[in-house]
């Protein structure tokens, strides 16, 4: 079999099927492999009429059907799985080639395998691929990471085969060395748990404070994303409110048990970023709310304690709350995406990636889950003043957060005041008035541990680390 294919692609459930007839699609001829033959003969029987499929049994003829340098893409489960098809590869690659995993790997394992295979003189890629099966077809928001002399090899195609900003930039860029592109694509995942959990809270205040039914909730978000809440997430959310659910009769999200799943990104997320020591509240928040769902017993256990029972408003009443939420939902909003570029920049700090935010910004314009059109603005800002410390810096953004503070707190009040959890909304504006306060209680914490171990504390009026000795007559003396 001789070398044709520009590009090859092994693991062909969904995501990897479909992004092979991606990038056939483009133009590109595209070797195809997967452990179960049947998958391979299945796709080029169903879509070899959209392009041009080589068909690989072996891993052997696979390789061989590649032209150099060779670019693999592996479509497969993280961890084990991705190690052990690296390692059924790697021997038949030579010097120069590009192993790429399209995975939800995570960063410190794209790391290690990037060490690994440089040693033996294979370029390792670690992409982050967004967008889901449809994503993978029509056009994903993709975040490679790994050396700037695989991007050359592997650059065109992927910019070819991207989904296209509304400026028709492509939605790729490189993120910077080994573990980078993984870690945005983590981050990413962190802040579309949180974009989907604020979105939640919005719905849970507008059923019961205001009192509206789904179908009236579709409508108030198909309204919102006419405006600046315009989103890929706004809009599916509309859609499957006004759904109804064909067998009863009743709106879809009523007869849909309300225990969220998750596939641990944005769990990751928070890890690391407590690894990081950057407060990512919103995000947690939001891992912790679909955690809290799923313990089934503890929440029928705990049904009969005592509590406000919301109270719906009157029409006018709901009205004007709703336009309050769609304040506290843009500024929570604000928050979360403030949080995740923290902890991108720190990251890229810390692992010396030197990440361009703007950029970052930019390839999530289109194709990505958390697509929005504030996403524009976000780029600008990194794009006008890179080292720019937060998202809240900027001041359109601060002059925005301001103008829809005080409604912020008014939803914030009523959902405490009727017993709607709203952990996102919440922590948002926690997050947003720790960051302007003057002074931090952290002060008597620092204090506290002082006194029980020692730990020291640093002062105002004078440089050094000092402790209070608090037995006796409480002197101080220098650390």
């Amino acid at each position: 079999m001789s070398g044709t294919a520009q590009i090859g692609v092994t693991g062909l459930a969904v995501m990897g099927r479909n992004l092979a007839r991606n990038f056939a699609r483009n133009g590109f001829t595209v070797a195809v492999h997967n452990r179960t033959a049947s998958k391979t003969r299945a796709l080029v029987d169903e879509f070899g009429d959209e392009g041009t499929f080589v068909a690989a049994e072996s891993a052997a003829d696979f390789v061989a059907a590649l032209e150099r340098p060779r670019r693999l893409v592996i479509m497969v489960k993280a961890g084990e799985p991705t190690d052990a098809v690296i390692e059924e590869f790697a021997p038949l690659l030579e010097e120069g080639d590009v192993i790429i995993d399209g995975g939800n790997a995570h960063f410190a394992d794209t790391r290690r395998r990037e060490r690994e295979l440089r040693e033996r003189g294979i370029h390792f890629v670690g992409v982050g691929i967004s967008g889901g099966e449809e994503g993978a077809l029509h056009g994903p928001s993709i975040m490679p990471g790994g050396s700037a002399e695989s991007y050359q090899s592997l650059g065109p195609l992927l910019e070819r085969i991207a989904a296209k900003a509304p400026d028709g930039a492509p939605c790729v860029a490189h993120i910077g060395p080994d573990g980078a592109g993984h870690f945005v694509k983590m981050v990413h995942n962190g802040i579309e748990y949180a974009d989907m959990q604020l979105i939640a809270e919005a719905y849970h205040l507008l059923r019961s404070v205001a009192g509206y039914s789904p179908a009236k909730i579709a409508e108030t978000f198909r309204s919102w994303n006419t405006g600046r809440l315009d989103s890929y997430l706004i809009e599916i959310t509309a859609e499957v409110l006004a759904h109804t659910d064909a067998a009863t009769g009743k709106p879809f999200v009523d007869i849909v048990t309300d225990q969220a799943e998750q596939k641990g990104t944005g769990r990751w997320t928070v890890q690391i970023a407590l690894d990081l020591g950057v407060p990512v509240s919103g995000i947690a928040e939001a891992v912790f709310a679909r955690s809290l769902s799923g313990h089934a017993a503890l929440r029928e256990a705990s049904r009969t304690l005592s509590g406000p029972t919301a109270a719906p408003l009157g029409e006018a009443e709901a009205a004007r709350f709703a336009d309050q939420v769609e304040q506290a939902l843009y500024a929570s909003k604000i928050v979360s995406y403030t949080q995740g570029f923290h902890q991108i920049q720190a990251g890229s700090e810390e692992y010396g990636w030197d990440i361009d935010l703007g950029s970052v910004a930019a390839i999530w314009r289109a194709g990505c889950i958390i697509r929005a059109a504030f996403l524009d603005r976000i780029r600008a800002a990194f794009d006008t003043q890179p080292d720019l410390p937060s998202l809240l810096s900027d001041k359109q953004f601060a002059a925005e957060i301001g103008a829809a503070q005080d409604d912020w707190r008014a939803v914030v009040a009523a959902a405490v005041h009727q017993g709607v959890p709203t952990p996102g909304f919440a922590a948002a504006l926690a997050y947003y008035d720790a960051l302007r306060a003057e002074r931090l209680p952290a002060a008597l914490t620092q204090g506290q541990r002082d006194f029980f171990g020692a730990h020291t504390y640093r002062r105002t009026d004078r440089e050094g680390s000092f402790h209070t000795l608090w037995g006796g007559d409480r002197s101080e003396v220098s650390a």
